[in-house]
């Protein structure tokens, strides 16, 4: 079995929020309902509070939009106005959020805290990218920008602006090669004893 699966933008699904405050199109998870890691991206429409996910540690990157700022219990306020600047919170933080002017569009990444760690970078991609494999870990990528292609042992995937792809390397594997011109979002999963 091949250790690279191609997430294309199509197969993401996109539901409203219960308190009618934005949308999130799911792209990816680990596990069920109690899931290890999940991915995923929020459109935030208006001001409100975030829910709690108890356990889970959280990353945010913003993608499109002004900015939002954020109260996380009771630390001072975390602005975030740059495209790709990110926070990390626990999940079970207490955090509203305002819009700083108009709706915005931002990545986020859940990772269960006695399972995995997740380390979120965002970069460009000019020329080639290698990833080599370590044991118990999986690399999830997502072309936010442009388009890349991703070679494997045996695999050759072709992935446009919003497809994205998990590399599994828990058994083992051999290193990944990106290349094309753009901007990914990458996420590293580790085994949370390590």
């Amino acid at each position: 079995m091949s250790p690279l699966l191609r997430i294309p933008s199509s197969s993401c699904q996109r539901t409203r929020w219960k308190n009618d405050g934005g949308w999130t199109t799911e792209i990816a998870r680990s596990g069920g309902d109690d899931f290890r890691w999940r991915i995923s991206i929020a459109e935030i429409e208006s001001d409100g509070p975030f829910s709690s996910f108890p356990g889970v540690d959280r990353d945010l990157l913003l993608l499109d939009g002004n900015g939002i700022e954020l109260d996380i219990d009771d630390a001072p306020p975390r602005r975030l106005v740059q495209r790709f600047e990110r926070v990390h919170f626990a999940g079970e933080a207490k955090v509203d959020c305002r819009l700083v002017a108009g709706p915005t569009r931002d990545f986020n990444v859940m990772a269960r805290r006695d399972a995995v760690r997740a380390e979120v970078i965002a970069r460009p991609l000019v020329g080639p990218m290698v990833i080599f494999p370590e044991r118990d870990a999986e690399w999830f990528v997502h072309v936010f920008a442009g388009h890349a292609s991703a070679r494997g042992e045996a695999d050759a995937i072709t992935l446009e602006a919003g497809a994205s792809l998990l590399a599994d390397f828990r058994e083992g594997g051999h290193r990944l090669v990106l290349e094309g011109s753009g901007e990914l979002v990458l996420v590293k999963f580790l085994a949370a004893s390590r």
